[in-house]
């Protein structure tokens, strides 16, 4: 259990990693274990909110994973439009508001129209704000702000002595959102996989081997306990820090 609850990642974000393999260790496919990976994004979800943190975002689909077989692409679709739907009441009851960010046009019409119409029922709600990165991709999204900002040097509308990390963030699709505190990948591997580059410069790392359908309040509970023992000093030094 967590003690001190003054002491929490106000932006956590989470890479939810081996719904395959988990599915694949039981000897089933692939679109079992996203079924079960969906039970644990409701488990994450509620303990958040009962956790009273603010910003949750959850790499649910890269740019990368468009990669994947077209069968399972559709699935992965279809599950997003029934949770959507299936979860609308719970986002209401708890006050959480749906954000989304990533190139949404690249979605399926089915799935750009749910999400628009969440994000609509949910804007004014100020509980938590749940992001989904939905065809993500984080060199993508620095790329897309850089033709954004030289668009608007060409046309004058800025000039590149204005240009700071401030003007940057404004462009990013994380744009609303603070910096990420605790970033948290599950399945025992140890890669950021284009996820968030610029929000977790100095967002601190927990690596959990459990895959995702098997992460539940408890392995949250560990790795939120593990950030609170980290001394976050941003470049300061500790001595610094005790001023």
């Amino acid at each position: 259990m967590i003690d001190n609850k003054n002491h929490l990642p106000n932006h956590l974000a989470i890479i939810m990693d081996g719904n395959g393999r988990w599915a694949e260790q039981k000897g089933k496919k692939r679109i079992f274990g996203h079924k079960n990976g969906i039970k644990a994004v409701q488990k994450v979800v509620e303990e958040a909110v009962e956790l009273k943190i603010r910003y949750l975002t959850l790499y649910a689909f890269s740019t990368e994973n468009w990669n994947r077989p077209r069968e399972e692409i559709g699935v992965l679709m279809k599950l997003l439009v029934n949770s959507l739907k299936n979860e609308f009441e719970k986002l209401l009851e708890n006050r959480i508001k749906l954000n989304v960010i990533g190139n949404i046009d690249q979605l399926p019409k089915i799935v750009q129209d749910e999400l628009k119409y969440v994000i609509k029922k949910t804007i004014n709600n100020n509980q938590m704000t749940l992001t989904l990165a939905l065809s993500y991709g984080g060199r993508e999204e620095i790329a897309s702000t850089f033709k954004q900002l030289a668009i608007k040097v060409k046309n004058n509308i800025i000039s590149p002595e204005k240009i700071d990390q401030s003007i940057i963030n404004e462009h990013l699709y994380t744009q609303n959102l603070p910096d990420v505190d605790l970033l948290i990948r599950t399945s025992g591997e140890k890669r950021i996989s284009n996820f968030l580059l610029w929000q977790i410069a100095y967002a601190e790392l927990y690596f959990s081997k459990v895959l995702w359908p098997d992460f539940n309040k408890r392995h949250l509970h560990k790795a939120i306990i593990n950030y609170q023992k980290r001394e976050r000093r941003f470049g300061k030094t500790s001595e610094q820090l005790l001023r």
